[in-house]
């Protein structure tokens, strides 16, 4: 008896000082790792988070680098990492979906606790300003007349492009050749170069390259407001919408309510006007999915990135 009362203290205490840290959080600053290198959407999303992190809450936002294996390098190592709230970590899908799936990189996707869903960078193909493809049509009516003759250069094997590619094969009944790269602005070189023919990027790369890029679609639900004369899939009657999507998880072990304090926060950034229009400038598709509905939307992505792998010839360990 003496023992299970200790015990049931222990469970209160414990509870107790949860609620607490809940309630102070955040108090001291907080260290958003990016699981790449600068200078990517990622990191650029982070950089546009902090400002406004640091005005709701009054305490500082210290973004840091952990690059390597596609992100896989840092999210194996987040679960032995302090859980009270104060290391935090962006995440990415379909990686962190299709990474484990594809073969051991030592962490699950069960893994991940994700806490809330910000943004992401629609897929979108991208030719030479002087290709001969002017439009969609254009491209589908060639690689219809030439099958695999069609290349398109992408940000690496398992990423976001390579699914769009996939998908975009399916619905158009085509069939093309995607080439790999080790990230997004290789990938984009090789486009400029007239390396591959076409290339599947994101409207976040696209801006940067101004007038050299023309953008045949986006796969968006609505035209992006950065490229409001480019159509999108489903307007063309293909109906793919999708990217890369980024949001920030932390050790699994983190208390439910100091995950439920940072989704809060994280959310009131993703309303804050300035913010959007940051974002929105910079080609980012802002979305809203706070800790409650993660769950839910992590479950339509794997279905929908389960069927994707089919296509792509990954069994699903």
């Amino acid at each position: 008896m003496k023992l299970m009362a200790i015990l049931a203290g222990a469970v209160f205490a414990l509870g107790t000082v949860s609620a607490a840290q809940a309630q102070d959080y955040p108090s001291k600053p907080v260290n958003y790792i990016i699981p790449f290198n600068a200078g990517g959407e990622s990191d650029i999303a982070a950089r546009l988070q902090q400002p406004v992190f640091e005005k709701l809450t009054g305490q500082p936002m210290v973004v840091q680098y952990m690059a390597g294996a596609g992100g896989a390098q840092a999210w194996s190592q987040m679960n032995g990492m302090e859980a009270d709230g104060y290391t935090i970590m962006g995440t990415n899908l379909p990686h962190i979906i299709l990474q484990p799936m594809a073969q051991d990189v030592g962490y699950k996707t069960d893994d991940i606790a994700n806490v809330y869903f910000f943004q992401y960078t629609p897929d979108a193909i991208i030719v030479p300003k002087d290709s001969q493809f002017k439009t969609l049509k254009d491209l589908i009516d060639y690689a219809k007349q030439n099958p695999g003759l069609v290349t398109f250069s992408g940000s690496g094997t398992n990423s976001a492009n390579d699914v769009a590619k996939a998908r975009f094969d399916k619905l158009a009944e085509v069939t093309t050749t995607y080439i790999p790269f080790s990230g997004t602005s290789p990938a984009t070189a090789a486009v400029l170069g007239s390396q591959v023919l076409a290339g599947f990027s994101y409207t976040t790369a696209a801006i940067n390259q101004g007038d050299q890029l023309r953008v045949l679609a986006v796969a968006a639900d609505e035209r992006v407001p950065s490229f409001p004369d480019v159509p999108t899939f489903k307007e063309l009657g293909y109906d793919m919408v999708g990217g890369a999507y980024r949001g920030i998880a932390v050790p699994k072990a983190t208390p439910d309510d100091v995950k439920k304090k940072l989704s809060d926060v994280l959310d009131k950034i993703n309303h804050d006007p300035d913010f959007i229009k940051k974002m929105e400038d910079g080609g980012f598709v802002l979305i809203n999915v706070p800790f409650d509905q993660v769950p839910d939307f992590m479950a339509k992505r794997e279905k929908e990135y389960e069927e994707a792998a089919k296509v792509m010839g990954i069994a699903k360990k």
